[in-house]
């Protein structure tokens, strides 16, 4: 597991910042952030108390598939798919697919928020 460091900033300067990288203007240093939100709000809504003690569970429980999780959480597995969805597409957590199942893996422990 990881440290993954988060920034926020405007809109227009992620677009900003995403054209210099695909320019060849900016090199991204390995300390700057990797995920980007344009408001704490955002940020709030993907890293709330209950989206955080999901991933713990998940880290500390290391389920062998949705099905087990959603016994563990009391959630139902519609409800913990989209929510897992949501943190695979930042790397919070991997969906590891393997024959019906689906297993969710924690792939972050420590978050850093930059904000610009």
């Amino acid at each position: 597991m990881k440290r993954i460091i988060i920034g926020i900033a405007s809109q227009a300067d992620i677009r900003a910042r995403a054209r210099a990288i695909a320019n060849g203007r900016h090199r991204p240093a390995p300390d700057e952030p990797k995920i980007w939100f344009t408001s704490m709000r955002s940020l709030a809504e993907v890293l709330s108390d209950d989206n955080r003690a999901l991933l713990r569970l998940i880290r500390e429980q290391q389920p062998q598939s949705l099905t087990r999780l959603a016994d563990l959480t009391g959630r139902a597995p519609s409800n913990l798919s989209r929510t897992l969805k949501t943190k695979a597409r930042y790397g919070l957590v991997e969906l590891r697919r393997n024959r019906r199942q689906v297993r969710p893996i924690a792939t972050v422990r420590e978050f850093v928020i930059r904000a610009a």
